[in-house]
Parts: C-alpha cells; sequence; structure tokens
C-alpha cells in the first residue's frame, strides 16, 4: 500500500510539472496582471511612513546587504558623484577643455552621469540661496569630445536667464539625482537611492514592521509611477494646476515632481510633456517614438503592455538595472513571456518564421524591430536611446509621420534600401496587417 501510494504522488508530482511546463510562460505573471487596479489618485504609501525622514542607503545596508550591494555596482548609485572624494569619477579629458569654458575641474564638485555624457556641478549662490550651477560644457562620452551645453534651452527656457552661471540645479537636475530633494529639498545623499524608490526609511530602520513602499505589491500600473518619477519627461504640475507658464514661473520652473514620494499617486505631482498623434516636437516624433532620452515612460503608457499590466520592473531589475541598453539581455528577455505558438505570440513556429531573417542574425533580435533606436542623448550624440512603444514601427509609418530614415528597424539595417522598397519587402512576405492599410494623415490631432 506504502509503495502504491509513493508511485501515486510521484505521478501526480509529474502530471503538475507537465501541466506546468504546458501553460503559456505568461502564466506565471498571472496574479501580477490580475490584480485589482485602484486608480491613479489614490495614495498607497503605508501611514507609518508618512512622518519618517530620508536616512540615507547605510541605514538600509545594515539588513539589505545583498539589495544593497546589487545598487552599489549599479548606475543609479553612481548618477551623483563627489570629485573631491574621488578624482577617479571623472570621465572626460580636462586637458582639451575649450577655452571659453566658464569653469575649471578645480571647481567642479559633483559629476552628473557619465554612460552617455558628463556634466559637472559648480557651487553658485543663485537668487539669493547657496546652490549649483552647471559649466558650459559637457563631455560627451559616446564621441569622447567636449560638446557645449545650455541647460536653460529646454521648455522652461522663459523661466530662467539664459547664462549657465544664473541656472540652478536645485529646481531642474537634483530633483531626480539627489535622494530625498524631490519632497524636502534637501540633498540627503548624491545617487539615486534606496529611499528614491522606497520612500523615506526612518521609521522602518527603527522597526522593520513599519513597512516602506515596495511598487511590486502594488496595482502594476502603479507600480511604474517609482521610474516613471524621472524617466517621463515632463513639465511643471502648476501649469496645469495654477493655470501658470513658463514666464510666470520665473526663477522657479521644476523639471520634476516637486513634492512627490514613493507610493503617493504621481498624477498629482507630474503633469507629462504634451504629444499629439502626429504632431512632432522636441520631445517625440509625430507617431509618438522619442526624440530624446528619459522619455521611456511617455512611450510606454501608450503600450499594451502597459495597459495589460507588465511593469518597468519585469525587464529591468531595480537594483541591479540589469537588461540595459549597453548590456542587454537579447532575446532571453522578451522570451521569458513570449514563446512560440503561444497566446500572446509570436505566432510562428519558428524564430526565422517569425522575422523571415536567420536566427542567430541582427535581424532576429526581437530589440532591433520592437525597440528601435530612435533617439540621442545629445545633438551630437549617435542615436542609441531605444524606444518604449514596442510595437512595430512600418516603413510607411516612419514616412507617412516624416520621421528620419535611420529611426525605421529595417532601414537601420538595409541603408541599401528606401523606405518604399522595404515597405513592398514585408508586403511580399505578407507582413502587412489591415490597420497599417490607413496611415493617419500628418497634423491628425
Amino acid at each position: 500500500m506504502k509503495k502504491v501510494l509513493t508511485l501515486f504522488i510521484v505521478f501526480l508530482l509529474l502530471l503538475s510539472l507537465l501541466i506546468w511546463f504546458s501553460l503559456p510562460k505568461i502564466t506565471s505573471y498571472y496574479t501580477q496582471l490580475t490584480k485589482t487596479r485602484v486608480g491613479l489618485n489614490l495614495d498607497l504609501q503605508p501611514e507609518a511612513q508618512k512622518k519618517a525622514r530620508f536616512v540615507g542607503s547605510q541605514k538600509c545596508k545594515k539588513c539589505h546587504e545583498e539589495n544593497y550591494h546589487d545598487w552599489k555596482g549599479s548606475m543609479h548609485s553612481k548618477m551623483i558623484q563627489n570629485i573631491k572624494a574621488d578624482s577617479s569619477v571623472v570621465v572626460a579629458d580636462f586637458s582639451k577643455l575649450p577655452d571659453d569654458a566658464d569653469f575649471t575641474l578645480a571647481e567642479a564638485v559633483y559629476t552628473i552621469g557619465s554612460k552617455f555624457k558628463q556634466r559637472y556641478m559648480i557651487p553658485a549662490t543663485i537668487n539669493g540661496k547657496e546652490d549649483f550651477r552647471l559649466g558650459n560644457y559637457q563631455w560627451n562620452s559616446q564621441t569622447e569630445k567636449w560638446q557645449h551645453f545650455k541647460p536653460y534651452k529646454y521648455w522652461y527656457k522663459d523661466s530662467y536667464p539664459h547664462d549657465n552661471k544664473e541656472f540652478p540645479t536645485s529646481n531642474t537636475c537634483d530633483g531626480c539625482h539627489f535622494t530625498g530633494f524631490m519632497s524636502t529639498g534637501e540633498r540627503v545623499e548624491p545617487a539615486i537611492a534606496c529611499e528614491s524608490c522606497h520612500g523615506p526609511g526612518s521609521e522602518h530602520s527603527k522597526d522593520p514592521d513599519n513597512p516602506v513602499f515596495k511598487a511590486s505589491l502594488s496595482d502594476p500600473i502603479r507600480t511604474n509611477e517609482v521610474c516613471f518619477q524621472c524617466h517621463m519627461r515632463n513639465r511643471d504640475k502648476r501649469i496645469e494646476t495654477q493655470n501658470l507658464n513658463a514666464k510666470k514661473m520665473w526663477m522657479n520652473a521644476k523639471d520634476y515632481p516637486d513634492g512627490y514620494e514613493p507610493g503617493k499617486p504621481l498624477i498629482s505631482y507630474k503633469l507629462p510633456a504634451p504629444f499629439a498623434l502626429g504632431k512632432e516636437t522636441k520631445e517625440f516624433w509625430a507617431n509618438g517614438a522619442a526624440k530624446k532620452n528619459r522619455t521611456q515612460g511617455n512611450e510606454y503608457i501608450h503600450d499594451r503592455m502597459y495597459k495589460h499590466g507588465i511593469t518597468c520592473i519585469n525587464c529591468h531589475d531595480p537594483h541591479k538595472l540589469t537588461n540595459t541598453a549597453q548590456k542587454p539581455e537579447g532575446n532571453d528577455a522578451c522570451i521569458k513571456c513570449h514563446s512560440f505558438s503561444s497566446i500572446i505570440g509570436p505566432h510562428q513556429d519558428t524564430l526565422e518564421q517569425h522575422t523571415h531573417h536567420k536566427a542567430e542574425s541582427k535581424g532576429s533580435l526581437c530589440t532591433e524591430c520592437h525597440m528601435p533606436k530612435t533617439a540621442k542623448h545629445t545633438g551630437k550624440s549617435p542615436l542609441t536611446v531605444r524606444s518604449h512603444l514596442f510595437d512595430f514601427t512600418y516603413p510607411a509609418q516612419t514616412k507617412a509621420y516624416g520621421m528620419p530614415p535611420e529611426t525605421n528597424a529595417c532601414y537601420a539595417c538595409h541603408k541599401d534600401k528606401s523606405l518604399d522598397d522595404l515597405q513592398d519587402n514585408l508586403k511580399e512576405w505578407g507582413k502587412l496587417e489591415w490597420e497599417k492599410l490607413e496611415l493617419p494623415p500628418i497634423g491628425f490631432k
């Protein structure tokens, strides 16, 4: 009897494994995708956290060593770096700094970034307050050259003097780059650290039973907000709530969601950069694809995956910051949900049938077709920013929207062909869809 029972249990285990492996890969995300949507205006910050203060990542390290170690190796920990503490953080060649530069290496205290470009923060008294300004040159890490930098030229150009020495980082940069600054106005930690995503941790560090905000436990639509607070181009929320414009916010326009803390409703603090389909802007092509970096959120909210509950952290480890532009995980990142002949596709049996390219070729990489390079980190940089729209942009769409050919996935590899030729290739393959046959007219609103 005991032997029969053992065999029956083994049979059940094998049957369970068979059923599990035959299920679509998306099944493991079932709980996440079916969570109740709570709405964008509900405050999700734990009650005990509302009276908490920002204390810095060293407090977190005591109990969360692995997460701290992973974060310390990521670029978030290196967004702001102290030159006086470690001169090796400077990636620029200061021996080639142009003669008309308004700063020297000796004056700079902090670096901003390094992977694509590096800028330099210099102490300054602006508008009667101790602050920082940015040098009038930035180092382009991609071209390894100095180039002019005018931080006042963006949407807030009417809010500040057109002079780097009178342009405060406190209103435009520090909210995202210094932990704690966005809601308190204090540069608690020079990095995008733990509390930038989890909120202030003083009460949690005293008593672990007092929780901090954990995005992965929330409505998946709201989960993305910890990323969108900075990875979404915006305008000052007061333009909407107080009917202000850039001129009326003289020396005070904010380029981050002022007052926001993770868990609070981001929609109450952030006004996304405007976009209307068919209308090209300084930040978006006419189809909504990025023209600049840091527009992931603006693009992603229009995608079907976002609407169904797939989140940023399903593709990017939030501590290690894996699967980046410089270190992509390749097709593995997509195939973990999108298996062949599954309910969410691809709806072919093999990769070659899906792409019409050899399996090992660049044309069979998911990101090359569904995340083409559409933007630059500076006007003089190469195209390296990948779109987060995910829907495939047909050559005819690229042409109809007046986008540069090189932003099209097909043309990026096949520059010997015209967009019309490439569209004909897709037609021959039977790759066109009904919805693509009638393209929106330019100027559509």
